[in-house]
């Protein structure tokens, strides 16, 4: 008798009742994706500035404006710059199921390998070659860096408008 009370109940409850629910809780996932999409866009943004300093301390110290050492063993490792921090934490996070995601690694490591290349052949005194890893294989690595991130903050922008999955 309790089980025919609760659908009896069920079917008297208003129509639009379930269809405010669905709408509050569409409303409060948009919400949340919204604020989620604006901060990895802040992420985004921070990431490239976070490149491009590298990019200028590298330079500084090939152009001898720096007395800084650097080890292109460490130059190598793309996992201990700024970006590569990031990309290994909340980038991954928040953009890892992305599919410029992989590429952006990929992307990223070569750079870091164009880089250490450059820097070694500077210590030895090959200015030459330096200059042609930098003018290649070093400037295409970094702008295609830059372009995946740009990629994947307008990716972004496409998941505000996105309907949530119901669950049935």
């Amino acid at each position: 008798m309790e089980l025919i009370r609760r659908v009896l109940a069920w079917k008297r409850a208003p129509a639009d009742s379930n269809a405010s629910g669905v709408a509050d809780a569409w409303e409060a996932t948009r919400q949340s994706r919204h604020a989620e999409t604006v901060l990895a866009a802040l992420d985004i943004d921070a990431a490239i500035q976070a490149h491009e300093r590298w990019k200028e301390r590298l330079m500084d110290y090939l152009e001898g404006r720096s007395q800084e050492r650097i080890d292109p063993a460490v130059v190598r490792r793309d996992d201990r710059s700024a970006l590569g921090r990031w990309l290994l934490s909340v980038g991954m996070a928040t953009l890892g199921h992305q599919p410029a995601f992989a590429l952006l690694m990929a992307r990223h490591q070569y750079f870091h390998e164009q880089a250490a290349d450059m820097v070694e052949l500077a210590q030895s005194g090959e200015w030459d070659k330096a200059v042609q890893v930098l003018n290649s294989g070093y400037r295409h690595g970094s702008s295609q860096v830059v372009l995946l991130l740009k990629e994947l903050k307008r990716g972004l922008g496409s998941l505000d408008t996105e309907e949530p999955q119901q669950q049935l």
